[in-house]
């Protein structure tokens, strides 16, 4: 999508820095963090919601999914870590291309 942020990092568009990156995703860090440690996954195919899925974009998801454990010691999460997916305005969803937060590096708050 042209005007999607996510799209253009991805792209190569808009620098930032990649923690990880395949040929379906990349990892990259929240310029927003909500915990000492917060990385964004980010599918390299745009969709925004869950129920937008296909099979094709259900296995992208499954591929995060399965890759995301890979990368705790990497990525300095290997004390625990949140996964949170927002969905919509009411969920949080602030860019409209799904990601997946991976928060941690310290004890997080409950709810």
């Amino acid at each position: 999508m042209e005007n999607c942020i996510f799209c253009k990092i991805v792209a190569g568009e808009i620098p930032s820095p990649k923690f990880y990156e395949d040929e379906k995703m990349i990892v990259i860090k929240d310029i927003e963090p909500k915990a000492k440690v917060h990385y964004l996954c980010i599918p390299k195919t745009h969709f925004a919601l869950l129920s937008e899925m296909d099979e094709e974009k259900a296995e992208i998801v499954k591929h995060c999914f399965r890759v995301i454990p890979t990368l705790e010691e990497k990525l300095g999460l290997t004390n625990g870590y949140r996964v949170i997916i927002n969905q919509g305005e009411d969920g949080g969803q602030t860019v409209h291309h799904l990601h997946i937060h991976l928060l941690g590096g310290e004890k997080l708050k409950d709810f």
